[in-house]
């Protein structure tokens, strides 16, 4: 790997980090805790690739991207953020980074997606957003899922395909979807949704085609439609022309197994139609590390809102992180309203939110030292399973066992062998490069302390 690098950021740990990485990878490298000197950099014809923080002491980096770009076209940029929110990944595609990468970041990944910049350096358009985003949407997380689902929406927003957003009630289904809308360039036209009783009559679907015409046309919960109902958009689907609005669908469950099924069946010619790519939204008991994040959110939003000024004690939170979150997100936010209105003091307590929820529902049964593994296994399958409400989980589920068991294995192997990768794979019985594949594919974050060793 060659070429100059240009570094912002205004942690001084991150900055020398990466300036001896690239500098060990061949790079020279500039390094600075200023968008302004950055700019300076750039507008001297400095550098052939950026690696920029977003909040800087003296403004911010991805407002700081359409500067750059009218400067040179050709300079690629490459975002990391600790503000890990979709409207952190949807602006920084808005903006035409090369890249976006969520803190804390795996060096490796970052030295890796660095090497192609500089191999590629494209061109990015000059475009930028001519509307205001809306600055509120309660799409939160920084687990290793949501991020992955941040990254899907931004590669998929300003295309033609179809998109299905599959994912149980309450996860936040429709807000992305609207998203997809508010930060694609078709923001300035219409978005309508269209249910079951849009599609009735003989006018039904020609009416919502007109109504949504270069804009975009959201089947709500496309999987509650009958027959008929998957007919009438099948045929709407085939009869638009050019200048047609972009497609999108939610549903609560994967439609796979239903497709042409005799009962309860789901065409497969309509899902071939509306899944040109497919969203899947987590529930939030398969993302619990974001519920404080929420709940913080939500207390923020109250507030700004009017309401009083709220925060949770640790015993509370602890409470929160217990419940299995029947209905998702818009369960917690309206949790979070409600103690907000109900809550005498400024500290939200343990017993408060135990009087809305209902105590904890207790965990798996401690394993004793002389259990098998399976017996530890088992008991929190078991507890998964009875998590869902007499439901079945998710189809697909084979695979997140897997990869649920894998991942903390490889975490727990790295830190008793100090982050070394050698000791680890030999440790875990495969091959290092094995080791460092799983690494990346799992996006397992390897610690400083790692790094270090």
């Amino acid at each position: 790997m060659d070429g100059t690098i240009l570094v912002a950021d205004d942690d001084r740990t991150i900055r020398t980090v990466l300036t001896q990485a690239l500098t060990r990878a061949g790079c020279k490298v500039h390094a600075t805790a200023s968008l302004v000197t950055l700019m300076r950099w750039v507008e001297e014809g400095k550098g052939d690739l950026v690696i920029s923080d977003v909040v800087m002491p003296d403004g911010n980096g991805l407002e700081t991207l359409p500067k750059i770009t009218a400067e040179r076209p050709d300079l690629p940029v490459i975002v990391i953020s600790a503000q890990n929110t979709i409207m952190t990944a949807i602006q920084a595609a808005e903006a035409e980074a090369y890249d976006y990468l969520p803190k804390p970041f795996d060096l490796p990944d970052l030295m890796k997606r660095a090497a192609r910049a500089l191999d590629r350096r494209p061109a990015p358009t000059t475009a930028t957003p001519t509307d205001a985003p809306p600055d509120d949407l309660p799409l939160v997380g920084r687990t290793p899922r949501m991020q992955e689902l941040y990254r899907l929406v931004a590669r998929v927003m300003n295309t033609d395909l179809p998109v299905l957003i599959a994912g149980e009630s309450g996860t936040g289904k429709s807000l992305i979807a609207r998203a997809i809308h508010d930060f694609s360039d078709r923001r300035s036209s219409p978005f309508v949704i269209a249910g079951a009783a849009e599609l009735e009559g003989f006018d039904g679907p020609g009416d919502l085609m007109a109504r949504a015409k270069g804009g975009t046309l959201l089947f709500d919960e496309v999987g509650d439609l009958d027959a008929a109902a998957q007919s009438r958009v099948v045929r709407m689907l085939d009869g638009q022309g050019d200048g047609g609005p972009r497609i999108l669908a939610t549903a609560q469950r994967d439609l796979t197994p239903r497709l042409d099924a005799e009962e309860d069946g789901f065409r497969s010619d309509l899902y071939y139609r509306l899944a040109g790519a497919q969203l899947d939204v987590p529930a939030l008991r398969e993302r619990v590390d974001d519920i404080p994040l929420l709940a913080a959110h939500f207390l923020a939003r109250a507030e700004r809102e009017g309401g009083a000024v709220r925060r949770f004690s640790d015993d509370a939170v602890t409470a929160i992180r217990a419940h299995a979150w029947p209905g998702n997100v818009r369960q917690l936010e309206n949790v979070v309203r409600r103690l907000v209105a109900t809550s005498p003091a400024e500290e939200i307590v343990r017993s408060e939110v135990e009087a809305v929820l209902g105590p904890a529902v207790a965990g798996p049964r401690a394993v004793a030292a002389t259990d098998r593994l399976s017996d530890a296994v088992g008991a929190h399958l078991q507890r998964y399973f009875d998590l869902q409400g007499g439901e079945l989980p998710a189809p697909g589920l084979y695979q997140r066992v897997l990869r649920e068991v894998e991942l903390p294995l490889i975490e727990i192997a790295l830190d008793a062998t100090a982050g070394n990768q050698a000791r680890c794979a030999d440790l875990l019985g495969i091959n290092r490069n094995t080791l460092r594949k799983k690494i990346t594919d799992l996006d397992i974050q390897v610690t400083r302390r790692r790094k270090l060793m």
